[in-house]
């Protein structure tokens, strides 16, 4: 798995330099250094066995359209993820208290853009990798399966989703009756199946399902 590792890790900075220039291309020469690759080494490389929509080094602005740059980008079609390795030395003993401010700000600022931004620590990227595993998991992940399903669902299930975003208050089996003429046990098991994908989540009250409501994020594709 090294090797597999070392080579594809060989490709995507060659293939990032070539199409880099100026600015861009230095700060990947200086930038993505031990602990960048580490990164991707001890925490990326074992969850998805590629560096697939990856971009080391990556440039993003503030809101003052200030340049900055993230340690990795993962930019798949369903969203857009920072992945950052923090030393303590750099990121916290020697910053201080403007520079600290910044740092909370740009991070707020990419969040609503969209961003997800993820941060490790160098010492638990080198020494407990496993932890940081489990925390990138907890946050790409469901946006992995989410993708999966929005592109599995029949046209049938589709119907029923965009019917949930449409009532704008929860969906409940008897929207469901009511729309397509089918039975509670049809409707409520329609009902299930989109929970069952992600696409749906239940609310409940006094140990009782009242209604579901639609999973925020999940218009793209669906209409």
């Amino acid at each position: 798995m090294s090797l597999d590792f070392e080579n594809e890790h060989r490709l995507l900075l060659e293939g990032h330099l070539r199409l880099r220039t100026g600015e861009r291309r230095g700060r990947l020469l200086r930038g993505h250094q031990y602990a960048e690759k580490l990164l991707l080494k001890n925490v990326w490389w074992p969850l998805f066995g590629n560096l697939d929509n990856l971009h080391p080094e990556y440039e993003v602005y503030d809101w003052n359209r200030k340049s900055q740059f993230l340690d990795v980008a993962f930019l798949p079609p369903f969203g857009r993820f920072g992945l950052e390795c923090d030393g303590f030395q750099s990121h916290v003993k020697d910053m201080d208290r403007e520079r600290f401010s910044y740092s909370l700000n740009r991070d707020t600022f990419l969040t609503g853009m969209g961003w997800k931004i993820i941060h490790f620590s160098f010492d638990d990227v080198q020494n407990r990798p496993e932890i940081c595993r489990m925390l990138l998991q907890m946050v790409i992940g469901p946006s992995l399966i989410r993708k999966s399903s929005v592109n599995s669902i029949s046209p049938l299930e589709r119907e029923v989703t965009r019917l949930a975003w449409n009532l704008g208050k929860g969906i409940r089996p008897k929207d469901v009756m009511n729309h397509y003429n089918v039975n509670f046990r049809t409707a409520r098991k329609w009902l299930q199946s989109l929970v069952d994908k992600g696409l749906l989540r239940p609310i409940i009250k006094n140990a009782y399902i009242c209604y579901y409501e639609p999973v925020e994020g999940l218009s793209e594709g669906l209409f």
